[in-house]
């Protein structure tokens, strides 16, 4: 069966001299892998198309066991990934934590909006790259089914006010005097919170028009990729390695 489609290329695999694996994250297959023949080669009509982080139309033909790239013409390509070690890092974090989701349309189009709205900031450098990790993050976890709840103190009702504490294990919110009483120390503050909030709630295109004060980064760095890392329940390798190059 042939089908028409686009996609994002989350991971490349060489295998031989010129051909390739390719991982594609899509609005309605959500993630596949596809053979692309010869595609590492300079003159074949692939090669373009089939790059790391490229967003192209596919034609592909999916099999029984296997699936082939047919046709691939570029939508979109992210020049600027490649002005960083930490820009690029990143990228292949947030490619992934894509792939380990591997969700289901339409939570797939969803997903993929996302990764390509990340990619494009973190290409523009429209936002420091800790905030993002943050957004991206957490925006994914919600995608998934694994917002947080975070509108107010599960005891006592408080909105705000205080510094608060987010079970990143259960998803719960408490404000500092009723995790205080559970021995709990607040891990965010009136920042991050309203930061964590907004990225849960804000409808896409005003999830990135926020900003935080370097403290409140932090904290929200830590909530968010710990609230990852608890229900994902599966290891990153990518991650290690961004975290030596965001220190």
């Amino acid at each position: 069966m042939q089908i028409a489609t686009t996609g994002l290329v989350l991971r490349q695999v060489k295998v031989g001299e010129a051909d390739q694996i390719l991982t594609i994250l899509t609005p309605d297959r959500g993630v596949l892998s596809a053979s692309a023949k010869g595609s590492l080669r300079l003159k074949n009509k692939l090669f373009s198309a089939c790059g790391l982080f490229c967003y192209s139309e596919f034609t592909l033909t999916i099999g029984r066991s296997s699936n082939f790239v047919d046709t691939a013409a570029v939508k979109k390509v992210f020049h600027g990934l490649g002005r960083s070690v930490e820009g690029m890092a990143l990228a292949v974090y947030l490619a992934e934590v894509a792939t380990v989701l591997a969700p289901e349309p339409p939570e797939a189009e969803q997903l993929l909006r996302l990764v390509l709205n990340t990619l494009y900031m973190i290409s523009e450098s429209k936002r420091p790259l800790r905030q993002l990790k943050a957004i991206f993050e957490m925006r994914a976890m919600c995608l998934a089914g694994y917002m947080p709840r975070i509108l107010a103190c599960e005891v006592c009702g408080r909105y705000d006010g205080m510094d608060f504490y987010l079970d990143t294990a259960g998803g719960g919110l408490l404000c500092a005097e009723c995790a205080a009483k559970v021995n709990r120390t607040p891990n965010l503050d009136a920042g991050a919170l309203y930061a964590l909030r907004h990225i849960c709630l804000a409808e896409d295109g005003k999830l990135f028009s926020f900003t935080l004060t370097e403290a409140s980064t932090k904290r929200l760095g830590k909530v968010c990729e710990r609230y990852l890392l608890a229900n994902l329940d599966h290891g990153l390798k990518s991650l290690d390695f961004l975290k030596t190059v965001l220190e």
